[in-house]
């Protein structure tokens, strides 16, 4: 018995179709705010992570990906999601290490380290058995790269036109390279070991 847990569309349904799928989420995003500006999935609770309606040790598996950095008490959320798992269940926790604003105004937090899961998820009842980076300082460099390229088009800077047509051969070359750079840092940061910059991290816990 798996909860999604700020399901939104609920992405990884398919991933769970052997299992009992439930989902979560305080349902008050606008449409198009989610993530690829899909709409909610139905939602099994609507209501605020912190009081989630279900008995204590309701799950096997709690799933919350991407979502911490959206409520304004995490620690408390981490708590209700180890009540709500069975002794020995598994948490499965992500969030940024640092993003730009997003799902506005009901974005919080950025810079959720190792440090933070592991204070936090002891004091809720629960111990880290992994936490994985979510690529290195290249994979998000090849992130940043590809969004620069998209948001620097001539036509969306500000100044003179003198400016525009200046910049526009540039940027043209920095288009062009843009994929390239991000398919070689993706596949070179594969095997680097430069960890302390990262889109953020991959989190594997169990309730005690």
């Amino acid at each position: 018995l798996v909860l999604d847990v700020g399901a939104g569309s609920a992405p990884y349904r398919d991933l769970f179709k052997h299992c009992q799928y439930r989902t979560q989420d305080f349902g008050l995003l606008a449409a198009g705010q989610l993530m690829g500006g899909r709409e909610y999935a139905p939602l099994d609770y609507t209501c605020d992570i912190r009081a989630i309606p279900v008995s204590d040790a309701s799950f096997d598996v709690v799933l919350c990906t991407e979502v911490l950095e959206h409520v304004p008490e995490p620690l408390e959320a981490i708590r209700e999601m180890f009540r709500i798992l069975r002794p020995n269940g598994c948490a499965f926790l992500s969030a940024p290490l640092g993003s730009g604003l997003h799902q506005e105004p009901f974005h919080f937090y950025g810079g959720y380290t190792p440090y933070f899961y592991r204070y936090a998820i002891e004091r809720a009842g629960g111990r880290v058995e992994s936490i994985e980076p979510n690529g290195n300082q290249f994979r998000l460099f090849s992130q940043e790269d590809l969004r620069f390229a998209s948001r620097s088009a001539p036509w969306r800077i500000r100044g003179p036109i003198w400016l525009r047509i200046a910049w526009a051969p540039v940027w043209a070359l920095t288009a062009a390279l843009a994929p390239l750079v991000a398919l070689f840092t993706y596949f070179y940061g594969t095997d680097s070991k430069i960890e302390d910059f990262t889109v953020g991290y991959h989190v594997c816990a169990r309730k005690n």
